[in-house]
């Protein structure tokens, strides 16, 4: 009997050591795999109270809400060649928690922090490389971001890994005065201002430009105008000509007498206007005939 009371008290602790080896629980925004001898049996286990076998299956809990990752003074350059340094950080989520236990030396986070960093970093380098300083200050667009991501995604899919967004922080230029030169800001303005300049400059020749042909298509509508006005004048004097030659011609038809002395009373009046001209003709000139005339 004093046997007995021993043995039931170590039979009931061992089932209670199995029940409670048996059972575990995962909480929410977890998700659990079940190891057996090392091996993954059992994965993606949603929140609950579960079971394994006891001592032979171990759970792993593993958090799937969104995680970050920051970095910061990465230099890179641009398009433009001009040094940067970039502060990011990245909101990224476990997608495959038995590739991601593999693939992070047991899940760890700082080794698969080491793995996905640079996936990253070579994805924002691509992208810097090709852009300029003023593109990279919109680098926040949505369609640079989704590019971005999906570029990344491609990479960290073998780390079990689903990255979310990519953010870019900050972007300095770095100062680099250590050695007496011209600082990289003093370059960045100086070209910004030498572009100005240059954008200024064609302003002014493009406007300079238009203004030569403003001032062409107004000479030649003046010249159009000028040429149309002296065909209407000459021929509205031409037209004046031809009734004035009309009207005498009628006029010396009807009393050829009086338009002959009308014409030798003018040509008097054209001679002598001056009141000082001397003439010098023969008596018998044509010239004096209504002098004559009007002696009789």
């Amino acid at each position: 009997m004093s046997r007995i009371l021993p043995n039931l008290l170590m039979g009931g602790a061992l089932a209670l050591l199995l029940a409670g080896g048996s059972m575990y629980t995962v909480n929410q925004g977890q998700t659990a795999i079940v190891l057996r001898l090392g091996e993954v049996v059992r994965e993606d286990v949603a929140p609950g109270l579960r079971f394994k076998m006891p001592l032979i299956d171990t759970a792993r809990m593993f958090d799937r809400r969104l995680l970050t990752m920051t970095a910061e003074n990465k230099r890179y350059l641009t398009s433009e060649q001009q040094d940067v340094q970039v502060d990011y950080f990245v909101a990224w989520r476990i997608a495959n928690v038995a590739q991601y236990y593999r693939a992070a030396g047991g899940g760890i986070e700082e080794q698969a922090m080491t793995r996905l960093s640079p996936i990253v970093e070579d994805a924002l380098r691509n992208l810097i490389n090709r852009s300029t300083l003023r593109e990279l200050a919109e680098a926040g667009r949505g369609d640079v971001t989704t590019e971005l991501v999906a570029q990344i995604n491609r990479s960290a899919a073998t780390l079990g890994i689903e990255v979310a967004d990519v953010r870019i922080k900050r972007i300095d230029l770095p100062d680099d005065t250590s050695g007496g030169g011209e600082s990289v800001l003093d370059r960045v303005y100086n070209r910004m201002r030498a572009d100005r300049q240059e954008a200024a400059t064609r302003t002014r020749a493009e406007g300079q430009e238009r203004a030569e042909l403003i001032r062409a298509n107004a000479d030649k509508q003046r010249q159009v105008i000028l040429a149309n006005a002296e065909r209407d004048a000459a021929k509205i004097r031409g037209e004046g000509d031809a009734r004035a030659a009309e009207i005498f011609a009628a006029a010396h038809g009807r009393n050829p007498e009086f338009y002959a002395f009308h014409r030798s009373l003018e040509a008097y009046r054209a001679a002598l206007a001056d009141g000082q001209t001397t003439l010098v003709l023969d008596p018998d000139s044509e010239f004096f005939d209504y002098f004559e005339r009007a002696q009789r």
